[in-house]
């Protein structure tokens, strides 16, 4: 038996294409929903949502579950997520796109683009803020793109609520991060580093003349039709986000998450392009669509095929990257190298990223391949790794293997 794209009403924004790639495997699909139900039954979970999808489209799109427990709502197909650092190669896109116009090179000084990164310092021996040194080279955009930077890995005391209270601007943070000294040489270590990513959040600001925010709409949102997608949730929006939840480590409970990052009352002046974004199963299915097809969909091209492939190769060489054996990281997008554990089931190249509150999608151009999974749980033991991210991505592997 062979199952083809799924005329899902979800995601109706996906036309119907002439000859759609088949799922040889479809009853591997249908083992995802009882074992994401065992999550749930073992408060593990609140609820989830979850896509497997290829480049012409979804084959498979399910929900399991609640959106709020208190409210007794149930998890929809269309429930918007907090999804943190998957914001990460998102912001990276944004990037990519100035470099396909000519505006800027991941080979360009920060520098270049926000002088307050001019002549920045190290930290002589690591450690000592007293003892400073001129680094061998300026960080370069490749190096904030990577995590390679030395760029300080969370802001500095004073503006360390930037996430919590949003009431600093992006040129704000960007200024406080660019006054502290690196941490080591560009280029010869991995850290993960939201300051650095929220520096590529104002680089696209001063290169293109738009608010972050605005850029992500008009150049990536609106032409992939991602109506959910943004840093800034309407009343109508903010509805239909799922609750986080942490777990108890005396009663097993789920609770409502005291630090959801997000939810700030007013106006936030900060949009976090290291991890502000809220979206949807469906909109991401259009974005990662986009990439499988080397950066065009449905006749609009994001990114050239140039721009795709240099986001979703290892630049980082030999340095041990990312979160997991056998990783390395692109510009923006973790990569396999050599896949084992989690990635096992997925081809070497294979790129993808995860986020604070438990979310993944990763996608394998070798299997034509994307796999969504959106839950909202800290603390989640695993992280990256984590058991619910391996049964769905396993399913889907089966379900597309020849």
């Amino acid at each position: 038996m062979r199952l083809s794209l799924l005329p899902l009403a979800l995601f109706a924004a996906v036309p119907a294409v002439a000859a759609p790639p088949d799922v040889p495997h479809p009853d591997k699909l249908n083992t995802i929903k009882p074992q994401m139900q065992k999550f749930v039954d073992s408060a593990d979970l609140a609820g989830a949502v979850w896509v497997v999808g290829r480049k012409d489209g979804v084959v498979h799109a399910a929900a399991v579950g609640s959106r709020d427990l208190a409210a007794k709502a149930p998890m929809q197909k269309d429930t918007i997520f907090r999804i943190a650092s998957m914001t990460k190669p998102i912001t990276a896109v944004g990037i990519m796109i100035l470099a396909d116009e000519g505006k800027l090179s991941p080979d360009d000084d920060v520098a270049k683009h926000l002088p307050e990164f001019g002549g920045q310092l190290m930290l002589a021996d690591g450690k000592d803020p007293t003892a400073l040194k001129k680094p061998s080279r300026p960080v370069k955009l490749r190096d904030l793109l990577t995590h390679t930077s030395g760029v300080i890995p969370n802001y500095p005391i004073g503006v360390n609520d930037v996430y919590t209270k949003r009431n600093r601007t992006l040129a704000e943070t960007t200024l406080a991060a660019a006054l502290q000294p690196l941490q080591f040489e560009p280029g010869t270590r991995w850290q993960y580093c939201n300051p650095g990513i929220d520096t590529l959040g104002r680089v696209i600001e001063v290169t293109s003349g738009m608010s972050y925010e605005d850029f992500m709409r008009k150049r990536i949102f609106d032409p992939l039709g991602m109506k959910d997608t943004t840093p800034y949730p309407t009343k109508e929006q903010f509805a239909r986000t799922a609750v986080t939840y942490g777990k108890g480590k005396d009663d097993g409970k789920l609770f409502p998450a005291p630090n959801t990052l997000l939810d700030v009352p007013g106006s936030p002046k900060h949009p976090v392009p290291a991890g502000g974004l809220y979206s949807t199963a469906a909109d991401l299915s259009r974005l990662y669509r986009m990439m499988l097809n080397k950066g065009e969909l449905d006749g609009k091209r994001i990114l050239s095929e140039k721009a795709v492939a240099e986001m979703t190769r290892v630049q980082t060489g030999d340095i041990k990257s990312g979160f997991g054996d056998g990783m390395g990281f692109g510009f923006g997008w973790a990569v396999v190298r050599e896949p084992k554990g989690v990635t096992a089931m997925l081809s070497a190249g294979s790129y993808g990223h995860g986020g604070a509150f438990g979310t993944q999608a990763w996608l394998d151009p070798t299997q034509d391949l994307f796999v969504i999974l959106l839950i909202q749980r800290t603390g989640l033991a695993g992280g990256d790794a984590s058991v619910m991210r391996q049964v769905l991505q396993e399913a889907a592997a089966a379900a597309v293997k020849k």
